[in-house]
């Protein structure tokens, strides 16, 4: 368990299943094209998890070798190296939340903590919690949101600004998200950025199933 899924525990053939019944984006539905086919050549060239294929697609120079002597076409590993890679998503900058000050962010940057991958190892329960807010003079309150904040951004393409409008939206962990009806999601979201305007995006039902079906592969191990 982590702040990311744990790549290695995804085999070849369980990725055979996602890929199946996973709600693509237009430009990745290449990866929907002889599923069976490509994952067994993968398999093949000795690559038995998502860990080893991500490591195998690292580079440019990488993706190409690995095509030249796998024969999958390099635009289709560009693809999966990129589905792949959102497993992994940037993590957020602790000063980038609309809703964390200035001021908060620059006492836990003091401690090294710049982003959400170094906040969360802190987070994790109420006695950490209070242990950080004992260390940094930060609110019990706060740190409790930045928790949520934290646990959010671990689900793919969610950047500080939605982390926010989903904490505000009453989706506050990436438990609730996993759980969410997504269309239910989609028009709370919508009716609330209506009221306030936090964001000019277009943010799509579309969009809302994709962020769901990312928090159902999160472990939830944090303690609120």
């Amino acid at each position: 368990m982590g702040y990311y899924i744990d790549l290695e525990k995804i085999s070849i053939d369980q990725y055979k299943k996602v890929l199946k019944s996973a709600d693509l984006l237009p430009s990745w539905m290449v990866l929907k094209e002889n599923i069976e086919e490509n994952l067994d050549i993968l398999k093949k060239q000795g690559i038995q998890n998502l860990d080893e294929l991500q490591k195998a697609l690292k580079t440019k120079g990488k993706l190409q070798e690995f095509s030249g002597k796998s024969g999958l076409d390099e635009n289709y590993l560009m693809v999966l190296r990129r589905v792949v890679n959102g497993y992994r998503p940037k993590p957020n900058r602790i000063r980038d939340f609309p809703n964390i000050s200035k001021d908060i962010a620059v006492e836990l940057e003091l401690l090294g903590i710049k982003n959400t991958l170094k906040l969360y190892p802190e987070i994790l329960s109420k006695e950490k919690r209070n242990r950080l807010s004992d260390r940094t003079g930060i609110h019990q309150k706060e740190i409790r949101k930045l928790a949520k904040l934290t646990d959010l951004s671990r689900i793919r393409w969610v950047n500080h600004t939605f982390a926010y409008v989903l904490l505000e939206a009453g989706y506050d962990t990436a438990k609730k998200v996993a759980e969410a009806n997504n269309q239910e999601m989609y028009e709370t979201v919508k009716q609330l950025n209506i009221e306030r305007k936090i964001y000019n995006a277009h943010i799509g039902a579309h969009d809302m199933k994709l962020c769901v079906e990312a928090a159902k592969g999160l472990d939830f191990e944090i303690e609120y």
